[in-house]
Order: C-alpha cells, then structure tokens, then sequence
C-alpha cells in the first residue's frame, strides 16, 4: 500500500493550507455581499468594549508593559469580551488515496490535493455561514451560536441599551406605509444624532416582505419595479445584485432567506432596518489561531492545518476562524414588525 509520505510536501503545510482554503470560492452570503462589515485582524483574542453614552467601539487588549490608551475627558467604561472560537476537522484517509496516486508522480500529487481542496470547501462553507449568522445576529444586537438559543453577545442587556421596535400594521389596507417607514427611519436619525448616512436598506423575514409587497399602497410601486428588475439584474453582478432591492419610501426592502439547522436567520414576520454608510458601524474582527506558528501574529479570516492520524492511517484537517463581529451602535437599527 502507498505511504502517506505525500503529506509532508510542502504543498500541506499549516501556510498553503491556509492559503488554499483563502482561495476556496466565495459562497456568496447577502451580508457578506453587502459589505457593510469592516473586516480586520488583531493579534489577541481578548478586546475590550469601550461605552460613552451610547456609543460604544471596540479596543484590542495589549499584553502587560505596553502602553495604555490616553486618557479621554469623557466618562466611559471598559467591558472585557473574547473572539468567537470555530474549529472543526475533516479527514482524509488511506483508503481515500488508495488507488489515486502513484509513489514518486507529481500529476497524482494534484489527485490528493484535490481531495483536501474538496475538505476544505466544506468547512470554508460552513465557517462562512456561521460567520454570516453571527453578523446577523450583531445587527440584530444579540449574537446567538450555532444552537440558535445561546447568547454569545447580547449587546443590549450588557450595555444597558433598548431595541428600537416600529410596528408597521401591514395587515390594515388603510395604514400609509410612507408614513410608517419614515417614522422608523426618524428613529435610526435620532439614535445617530449629527451622524451622516447614504441610503437604508430593510432585510425582511419572508412573511414581512410579502406583507409589504402584497399591501395596496405599496403593490402598485412593487409591480412597476418588477418590470425591469430581470432586465436590471443581468446587467450587474451578484454581489450588486445581491446588495440591491426594492426601493420604497428612501429604503431598499430585500428578503433575507437565511436559515440554519430549520431556523430563519430572521423571524418570519420581522425586519431590521439598517443605516448605510455609517463609519466602524459593523464591524467583524479577527484574533489569530491557537498554534504556536500564529502567536502574536494578525489574525486572518481563515486557518487550516494537518495532523497525521495514529498508525498513519491517514491525515486529520483541522480549520478554524476566530472572529468577532460587533455592532457599535445596536440602538440605531430599528426592528419592524409587521402587525
């Protein structure tokens, strides 16, 4: 039977597996599309929260005899929290590499590759859908994990915010709906204050947008916009379209079909109505891995690396990703409900 001596080529190392797996293509995901998460690495895995008012912003940890943050004139309060720890492992066997490769051919180096390439994208999948349910749920200010019950981060209870929550009457063919969405919007412009946006855009639960949608004064609108919809559609990308939707009332109202494990990424009845273009708003951040080649080194979306299985029976993958993802002001998105 072939050894595995393959998997001490260089081509499986902690380095390209990591780069492979960086290099998976992108599934694409309608927040992570959007973009509207600023995206960076920290070389801890501790952060701090910083409060003043109802402000809030995230503040790296520094190791002991590193200089402090200046003092502010501002009263505020530092709150300890921890990036989100996701590895998982995927295998690949003797048996797997059976009958692909030949001892001492570099064509049936690239069979094998394949096989971990084929590992990889199933956990890349499955980092990315946890890391766009945890960004969900930042923008909707309580961060559950996988189970859909545990709290990771609610960041209304911790910092002594309320939600914002505007019942938009969608079942009452005499509600004026232009009225409802911009007293919602009011809400979000008095929780910025003098802060700037570009646009609103609205993610719906399914029964919300078929609600609006369906509701007399919004169906004409609707029906004008679908006209041309297929026609615009094909002349952007997904990710423009992706992050494109209805306009209605200053707001781009798009339906969110997100689910995990049977449940909706956004309650059926519900939507959030989110600010644009509002700077360090949602932000995602992440710490390195738990290696010793990754200490103290800026973390990096993904990670991945091998370790012989006992009796060389084969090779385990680990993957992991250790994010955070944070909304600095929770209290400016506004949770409608369609009753």
């Amino acid at each position: 039977m072939p050894t595995l001596d393959i998997f001490n080529d260089d081509a499986f190392s902690l380095r390209s597996l990591t780069l492979a797996m960086q290099n998976v293509p992108y599934q694409p995901r309608l927040i992570g599309a959007m973009g509207i998460f600023n995206e960076a690495g920290v070389t801890t895995n501790l952060m701090q929260i910083e409060q003043k008012g109802t402000t809030l912003s995230l503040i790296p940890a520094v190791p002991m005899g590193s200089p402090g943050r200046p003092e502010t004139k501002d009263k505020s309060k530092l709150i300890p929290i921890a990036t989100v720890h996701l590895p998982q492992r995927e295998s690949v066997t003797a048996a797997e590499v059976q009958g692909v490769r030949s001892f001492g051919t570099e064509g049936d180096l690239k069979t094998v590759q394949s096989l971990v390439n084929t590992q990889l994208q199933k956990m890349r999948n499955n980092l990315d859908a946890t890391i766009e349910w945890q960004r969900i749920g930042a923008i909707k200010g309580q961060v559950l994990d996988a189970d859909g019950t545990t709290v990771l981060m609610d960041m209304f209870t911790t910092f002594g915010l309320t939600q914002q929550t505007h019942a938009m009457a969608l079942g009452v063919d005499s509600t004026k709906v232009k009225i409802k969405v911009t007293e919602a919007i009011r809400k979000v412009e008095d929780k910025l204050g003098g802060i700037m946006t570009t646009g609103y855009v609205a993610l719906c639960g399914k029964g919300f947008f078929d609600a609006l949608v369906s509701h007399p004064a919004v169906e004409a609108a609707y029906n004008r916009w679908l006209d041309g919809a297929f026609l615009r559609d094909l002349q952007r990308g997904a990710d423009s379209a992706a992050s494109s939707g209805f306009p209605f009332a200053g707001v781009a109202w798009r339906e969110y079909r997100g689910s995990v494990s049977g449940q909706s990424f956004i309650g059926d009845d519900d939507a959030y109505l989110i600010p644009m273009g509002v700077r360090d708003m949602f932000q995602t951040r992440f710490s390195p891995a738990d290696y010793m080649e990754t200490v103290n080194t800026v973390g990096i979306p993904y990670y991945a690396k091998q370790e012989r299985m006992k009796f060389d029976r084969g090779v385990e993958i680990e993957s992991q990703s250790n994010p955070i993802n944070f909304n600095s002001r929770p209290d400016a998105v506004v949770k409608l409900t369609k009753v």
